[in-house]
């Protein structure tokens, strides 16, 4: 098993779209040393220039789901030029309140020895998902929109 660390640090300061409420701004330093300009989302009266929570989800599962697929594709023998996603996000109301009620991941993949069939491209695809810790650990649903490469 592994541990995954980040710090998370937010100081008082005042919104600057509306002075009569808090900055939603703050920032997330991961274990690398890299650090990412944090808010809340814009609905929620956060800096659009941030990225949210939700969109680090959405992201996190677009890169886990990318990461299996390299290395199901190379298992195979597919050698992968460039991947390319712009997953998705809908929050919506659950019983529990609003949640990531369903992420929509757009895969866009080129290979540069031989393409794999369409039947095995979604192979690839389905046993990527399956591996993946962040789907496995989300209760959104997660669908593929592998449109045409």
């Amino acid at each position: 098993m592994s541990q995954h660390t980040a710090s998370i640090e937010w100081t008082r300061a005042v919104n600057a779209s509306d002075p009569k409420t808090y900055s939603r701004n703050h920032v997330a330093t991961l274990a690398g040393g890299q650090h990412v300009n944090m808010s809340a989302g814009v609905e929620y009266k956060g800096d659009p220039q941030c990225a949210d929570p939700e969109q680090m989800v959405v992201s996190a599962l677009a890169s886990c789901h990318m990461l299996f697929f390299l290395a199901i594709a190379d298992l195979k023998g597919f050698l992968v030029e460039r991947y390319t996603d712009n997953p998705v996000g809908h929050l919506g109301k659950t019983d529990k309140g609003m949640a990531l009620t369903h992420i929509v991941l757009s895969p866009r993949v080129s290979f540069s020895n031989k393409q794999p069939d369409p039947t095995t491209l979604q192979q690839i695809h389905e046993g990527a998902h399956k591996r993946c810790f962040i789907a496995n650990s989300l209760t959104a649903e997660v669908t593929l929109d592998l449109g045409t490469a």
